[in-house]
């Protein structure tokens, strides 16, 4: 009696959610990991125009030193993405789902806009900028490995492309939107704007299901199903079976149980995946995209200011022109995912391409129209440049990871290093947001804005630029790829 009332509870436990096959689509955890990137980058910029009258009226900063606590609060943001990717990371491959991640990084992006909100004291700004960056490091790295589990290969390309929209999308609505509320509705207007995009984020995140746990529900019929639901060509690597009972088809004999994989700890799959040339590659790009991107935030609204007269409204315009041309991100993901040779070309074709309209950016120098329409003009170009390297240094992180474990099965232990990766990768882009603003500003400071441009490209094109088209083809060719 007891063998059949065991599994009666069980079943209901286990009882079907409703509208299964949505929250489980391709598509629907595409648009919440996308929606989930582009929210926490639209919260680090919402509140940047609010941030020095507030340092200014409610915590009383003096105003000498404004500038310097604005800077400081920015950089703990980067420095905590920094530090946190890789911890991040590797909690999420252990961890049976990467969901309940991305919801704990969601809380923490909850307490960061209460803490700035209330925030009276610097030390509460502080540490509200902290559980930003610990949030983006969650979600950066959580989101992207939980869309490579439900993606795959095939259509990777095309999904990461999506979120590099959704990210450039919110880079710019926050700062824009941030300052038209704070300006017509006021300070805690801007809170409550930030507060309803963080109640959408939950209701997404809860309705989310992933794809390895819907497919008890989806197709029982398939045969033979892995532990997690997969066919066994797609079981993760290291992942041990919930169900060891099953067979493996319906007339060949059970084969002898597997040894465990390998337990590997967070130091030695760190030091596999750095082993892999094509990651570091991913991460040194990921690197310089990052440190030329900061440098525009640093530099940019003081030029045109200086330059063109433009006050606060004109300042945060100047961005679209940098940021429209990444709608064109899924088309580059597009041509990833049909032609994955491509990967080496497009992304050293957009660094090479970025030199000259970078060079170019030095003859922008009076107040006249058509020296405005140049502005524009070279940072769409620019713009357009990263729109096309930005999602293949991405897959190139999985890859070099799939290659890892095609070589050696079980290699990183239970769970993979997918989500570490991921978390590298995004340390490579904190890095760069840490140095970018200081780098452009002492250029700027030193040499001035044709200074700046030369200064980013010109010397980087002996230093920066050789490394990751040189390095990118010895790899590509070593592996045949």
């Amino acid at each position: 009696m007891g063998l059949w009332t065991w599994p009666s509870s069980q079943e209901k436990k286990e009882k079907r959610p409703k509208f299964v096959e949505l929250r489980s689509s391709k598509w629907f955890i595409m648009f919440v990991v996308a929606f989930a990137t582009g929210t926490d980058i639209f919260m680090y910029g919402l509140i940047v125009p609010v941030t020095p009258t507030a340092l200014k009226e409610r915590v009383g900063i003096p105003e000498d030193n404004i500038q310097s606590w604005t800077s400081i609060l920015l950089a703990l943001y980067s420095a905590a993405l920094l530090a946190f990717a890789p911890v991040v990371g590797y909690i999420a491959d252990r961890a049976e789902s990467r969901r309940w991640p991305l919801l704990v990084g969601l809380v923490a992006l909850a307490a960061a806009t209460a803490l700035l909100c209330v925030g009276t004291h610097i030390a509460l700004w502080v540490v509200g900028r902290l559980f930003q960056g610990a949030a983006a490091a969650v979600v950066w790295t959580a989101g992207l490995a939980l869309m490579v589990d439900t993606v795959g290969k095939d259509d990777l390309g095309q999904a990461i492309g999506y979120v590099s929209m959704a990210i450039s999308v919110g880079t710019l609505a926050g700062p824009l939107l941030g300052g038209v509320v704070y300006e017509d509705g006021g300070y805690y207007a801007v809170f409550g704007l930030a507060f309803a995009f963080i109640a959408l984020d939950i209701i997404l995140r809860l309705l989310l299901i992933e794809r390895r746990h819907a497919v008890k529900w989806l197709a029982p019929e398939m045969t033979p199903l892995s532990a997690d639901g997969h066919q066994p060509t797609e079981k993760k690597s290291g992942e041990i079976s919930e169900r060891p009972d099953l067979p493996t088809n319906g007339s060949e004999p059970r084969e002898p149980q597997t040894p465990s994989p390998p337990s590997r700890n967070a130091l030695e799959r760190v030091t596999i995946l750095l082993s892999s040339p094509r990651l570091v590659v991913s991460v040194w790009g990921y690197f310089i995209i990052s440190i030329v991107l900061t440098s525009f935030d640093s530099v940019l609204p003081l030029f045109v200011q200086g330059t063109f007269g433009w006050q606060q409204s004109g300042q945060g315009l100047i961005f679209i022109p940098l940021m429209v041309p990444h709608v064109l991100d899924p088309v580059t993901g597009f041509i990833i995912d049909k032609y994955p040779k491509s990967c080496r070309y497009l992304a050293a074709g957009a660094f090479l391409a970025s030199v000259p309209v970078m060079v170019l950016l030095r003859f922008v120098t009076d107040k006249s129209m058509q020296h405005k329409i140049l502005l524009c003009a070279l940072l769409a170009c620019v713009g357009l440049c990263f729109a096309v390297a930005m999602p293949p240094l991405i897959t190139e992180v999985f890859f070099a990871v799939k290659e890892k474990e095609d070589k050696t099965p079980d290699i990183f232990g239970r769970g993979g290093a997918m989500a570490l990766a991921f978390g590298l990768s995004n340390m490579g882009f904190a890095a760069g947001s840490l140095i970018g603003p200081f780098f452009a500003g002492f250029i700027r400071q030193e040499a001035g804005w044709g200074g700046n441009g030369m200064g980013i490209r010109v010397d980087s094109w002996h230093i920066i630029y050789p490394n990751p088209v040189v390095l990118m083809d010895k790899i590509y060719s070593s592996v045949g790829a």
